[in-house]
């Protein structure tokens, strides 16, 4: 586990900065704008329902409009009352946790909230249970209930990694008079307790946060008016702030872009360390060419990965031969031992040592992006070119893709991964544990076992070993490739600051941090 997340910050315009540990500080101007700040992301919020979503685009809006009983500071990995007053683990076997709510707390429509819509929220969100929703994060939860102002969470089995799984965007707290009890809200309306209110939303465009005058919590400072600003591709992102339609950008900029950036016109980029990575991802339903593990294993024989990190991605990312990223806890390079180089020789005795027919031939998803194209073309190329495999690689829209891939759509499919929470646990349930929300049906009892067994230590260095064990497993069964992992960039222009406290690997979107110089 990482105590805290290490910046490296390129400045580049005539402002006095302050160097240290947690990053730098411009000291404001009198000026005064009250003006919105806009900011340009290529994330896109397929729900505003905290209930219907499992993705970054959802969880980033999510932490600044809805609160959870627990949040995370900028740059720790403990987790902090936000909603609460305080929270803890009763008795010794980690199986009861309790919260004690403020008291002073009131949802952005003026209503109080109370534990009964802490109990609501999480309850609701487990029985609707939608295919892209965050229920998978909770395995172990079996009921909650509340009385006063306790709320008390009982666990099937022990699970030190709860409290951080409360402070992810699944812990969002709703009002439990606003939010129908077995489906999704529909439109565009919000009512959460959360640093921001929604005032303006337009989907797939713009969202208008302003400052919730009624939010209590962990945030103490308050923030000013924002203008959230999606474009559907990075290259669309690129031309934005090119022409200055955007004040700050953060995810996803085109690899070319960020290469070549020139930084001589003031503008500041922040260079973090990120635990953002990207899987191939392989349909492992009855009847699927990638049922066969031999196939699985094949592909991952074949897999050039610095061919694809300097190809379609310029040196931006770096290649990964894990399940857990750098920085992690049980990291390691299970991959590279088991493939230590791309081989269409193994590949060949790999398949045919099973019997399996060549080429083999599937179907190949990924989300609609000039850059996703480069890298799909590359893996594609290594591929076919040992004439062992046949790849129809199919384009399609990202709030699309979620839903088709969920159903079993494609044989195979690249998918980018932030973890929900500072821990090695949010790389190992949601994406390998039995109905993981990667959706690809895979499902291990031993992988299940050495999962469970991660989630007792409260000392998360104890789990190394078994943190190990499941990416040899993964290695082996191959439900995935790990491809890559990348640093995460934030550009702002000159007259914006805070810029560099947006994001912190903690998976909350600090927008609050922004602020005009």
């Amino acid at each position: 586990m990482r105590s805290t997340v290490r910046l490296r910050i390129l400045i580049t315009c005539g402002v006095l900065v302050a160097a240290g540990v947690g990053g730098w500080q411009l000291l404001p101007s009198d000026a005064g704008r009250t003006d919105p700040i806009s900011v340009g992301t290529t994330d896109e919020v397929t729900s505003l329902d905290p209930a219907g979503a499992y993705d970054a685009g959802s969880w980033a809006m999510y932490s600044n409009v809805f609160q959870s009983l627990l949040t995370f500071k900028p740059g720790f990995t403990t987790p902090v009352p936000d909603a609460a007053e305080s929270c803890k683990f009763v008795g010794t076997k980690l199986t009861t946790y309790q919260c004690t709510l403020r008291d002073d707390l009131s949802f952005s429509n003026g209503r109080k909230v109370t534990v009964e819509d802490v109990k609501y929220s999480f309850e609701r969100m487990l029985r609707i249970k939608t295919d892209v929703g965050p229920q998978p994060l909770f395995p172990t939860l079996k009921s909650v209930s509340a009385e006063g102002r306790t709320v008390t969470f009982h666990l099937s089995a022990r699970d030190a990694t709860f409290p951080l799984k409360v402070a992810t965007g699944a812990g969002s707290i709703v009002d439990k008079d606003k939010y129908p009890e077995k489906a999704l809200r529909s439109g565009a309306a919000v009512d959460g307790s959360g640093p921001y209110v929604l005032k303006e939303y337009k989907p797939g465009k713009t969202a208008l946060l302003e400052p919730n005058p009624n939010y209590r919590g962990a945030v103490v400072k308050k923030g000013g008016p924002v203008l959230v600003k999606y474009y559907a591709q990075s290259e669309d992102l690129a031309n934005a702030w090119r022409a200055k339609d955007v004040q700050v950008t953060h995810r996803q900029l085109p690899p070319d872009f960020l290469s070549s950036l020139d930084t001589k016109d003031g503008t500041r980029l922040t260079e973090a360390e990120s635990a953002e990575i990207r899987n191939l991802v392989f349909n492992v339903r009855p009847g699927t060419p990638m049922a066969d593990k031999a196939v699985r294993q094949a592909v991952a024989a074949v897999l050039d990965r610095p061919a694809i990190t300097t190809g379609a991605y310029k040196g931006t990312v770096e290649p990964l031969y894990s399940l857990i990223p750098q920085g992690f806890v049980g990291h390691s390079t299970a991959f590279y031992d088991a493939y230590p180089e791309p081989s269409a020789k193994t590949a060949k005795k790999i398949l045919k040592d099973a019997g399996i027919k060549t080429p083999v031939k599937f179907s190949f998803g990924y989300r609609k992006d000039a850059t996703y194209a480069a890298e799909t073309v590359e893996i594609k190329r290594q591929l076919e070119e040992t004439g062992l495999f046949e790849v129809e690689a199919v384009e399609i829209k990202w709030t699309e893709f979620q839903k088709a891939y969920a159903k079993g759509t494609y044989d195979a499919y690249t998918v980018g991964w932030l973890p929900d929470f500072p821990d090695s646990d949010s790389f190992t349930a949601p994406l390998v544990g039995t109905e993981n929300t990667l959706h690809n049906e895979f499902s291990s009892k031993r992988i299940d076992r050495l999962i469970s067994s991660t989630q007792q230590y409260s000392d998360r260095s104890r789990a190394t070993a078994d943190f190990k064990a499941i990416q040899s497993e993964v290695a082996t069964d191959v439900p995935l490739v790990p491809i890559w992992q990348k640093k995460d960039y934030v550009l702002s222009a000159e007259a914006v600051a805070g810029s560099q406290y947006l994001t912190d690997g903690t998976g909350i979107w600090r927008l609050w941090e922004l602020s005009w110089i």
